[in-house]
Parts: C-alpha cells; sequence; structure tokens
C-alpha cells in the first residue's frame, strides 16, 4: 500500500502527508477523542499553524485519513479482485503484513463504525460472497439471500483478526498488524477443517438440525405477520 509510511512514493512526501501519516498514527493509538492537533503537529514535526492549514479542524483531519485508508484498500482490492484472490482465506492475513499503520487505523475506526472500516468490510463481503458462489455453486446460489448471509459473516470472522489484534498479540505472542507472520492465516486454515469435519459428526448434525427448525419457526411467524397485515388492509 503507498500510503503506508515505509513505502510512500516521492511524491507523497509533503507537509500534507506527513501530517495525515501523523494523524493515522495519533488515532489508531488514542482514538479521535484522545487525539490533539497539537499531537499530530508534533508528530508530523510541524506547526499546529501549519496543520490547520491544511486542515482546518480536526474532524476534516480524520476525514482525510479516512479517504487515505479507502484509497488505498481500493487499489490493493481491486488488485486482488482482477486475480482472483479476494475471497480467498488468507487474504486478509496477507493484507495485514502489508501496511501496518493504515490497519491499525481501521482496527480503531472499526469499533466506531466509520466509512473506511464500512468500505473495507464491504469490500471483502462482496468479494466473499463471488467465492462463494463461484468455488459452491450448488450450496451457494448466485446472488440468494444465503450466500450473502453467509459472506457477511465470513468477512466478519476474517476482519474480526484485525480489530482485535492486540489480543491475538497477548495469546499468539506476535501482533499479526506488526510484521507478516503465518500464525493467523494457518490457524484460520486449521480451523476450517476442523469445522467440516464437525458439521458432518452426529453432534454437528444436531446442532444444524436445531438451527434450521429455529429458522423454520422465525419464517412461520414472519408469514403469520405478514398475513395478519394483509387482512387488517
Amino acid at each position: 500500500m503507498d500510503a503506508d509510511t515505509g513505502s510512500r512514493p516521492v511524491e507523497d512526501l509533503t507537509g500534507r502527508a506527513r501530517i495525515r501519516d501523523a494523524a493515522l498514527a495519533e488515532f489508531a493509538e488514542h482514538g479521535f477523542t484522545g487525539t490533539t492537533m497539537k499531537r499530530v503537529a508534533a508528530g508530523a514535526g510541524v506547526s499546529i499553524g501549519l496543520v490547520q492549514h491544511h486542515f482546518g479542524t480536526k474532524e476534516a483531519l480524520r476525514q482525510a485519513c479516512d479517504e487515505a485508508v479507502i484509497e488505498a484498500f481500493r487499489r490493493d482490492l481491486t488488485t486482488a479482485a482482477v486475480e482472483g484472490e479476494l475471497g480467498d482465506p488468507d487474504f486478509l492475513s496477507a493484507l495485514q503484513g502489508s501496511s501496518p499503520p493504515l490497519l491499525r487505523y481501521l482496527a480503531r475506526v472499526a469499533v466506531d463504525d466509520g466509512p473506511a472500516a464500512a468500505y473495507v468490510f464491504d469490500q471483502l463481503a462482496a468479494g466473499a460472497e463471488e467465492f462463494l458462489a463461484h468455488t459452491f455453486p450448488d450450496r451457494f446460489e448466485a446472488g440468494s439471500a444465503q450466500v450473502k448471509a453467509v459472506a457477511a459473516v465470513m468477512a466478519a470472522m476474517h476482519s474480526g483478526t484485525i480489530v482485535l489484534h492486540r489480543h491475538l498479540a497477548r495469546r499468539l505472542g506476535v501482533d499479526p498488524l506488526g510484521r507478516a507472520d503465518s500464525s493467523v492465516p494457518l490457524a484460520i486454515l486449521d480451523l476450517y477443517a476442523a469445522m467440516g469435519e464437525f458439521v458432518g459428526s452426529e453432534v454437528g448434525q444436531q446442532i444444524r438440525t436445531s438451527v434450521v427448525a429455529q429458522r423454520r419457526l422465525e419464517e412461520q411467524k414472519r408469514h403469520g405477520r405478514r398475513s395478519g397485515d394483509g387482512r387488517a388492509d
């Protein structure tokens, strides 16, 4: 990702870009409320006046950070989509090693439901949906409510490794956002393999039968409410 502070193109080495990068780090570490223009200025090595000149307010600065993250991820996600990698189980883990500063920012704003986090999640869900429908066409019909639900859950599970990276670091002894490491993708693959066996087991089938029965009851209740509304008209 070009927006990574360690791999910016020469044309991005401007005062405005340095301020934005400093803000990314501050927002990621302290959140929007805990970040001050003074801290951002100090991190960028510029005056507060220059920060205000380029961005005006802290809210405008956060918006610029959101836009930078969205653009960086758009490039990576578009490339992955073209190459057919977006739905790969280890894609997100590979993405994690590409730009820790942006991902740390994303991990923070995801809790606040910011636009950058929403964009990345929607793209991951769309990629997962395409992957599932293409790989398992008999199980997941393209465009169906089922594949959309499964893809959204899949995206949430994988993006959770970003949001909860500090807890992963505590348990694994390595921060997945700090450097490239195979622990997370290997654990994901092991989990998928084990769950495939579990679902086919007697206990797994019992759980599925119970959940399916619950789903049918929910659908019957919804159908009953719709029928009641129709009679009321």
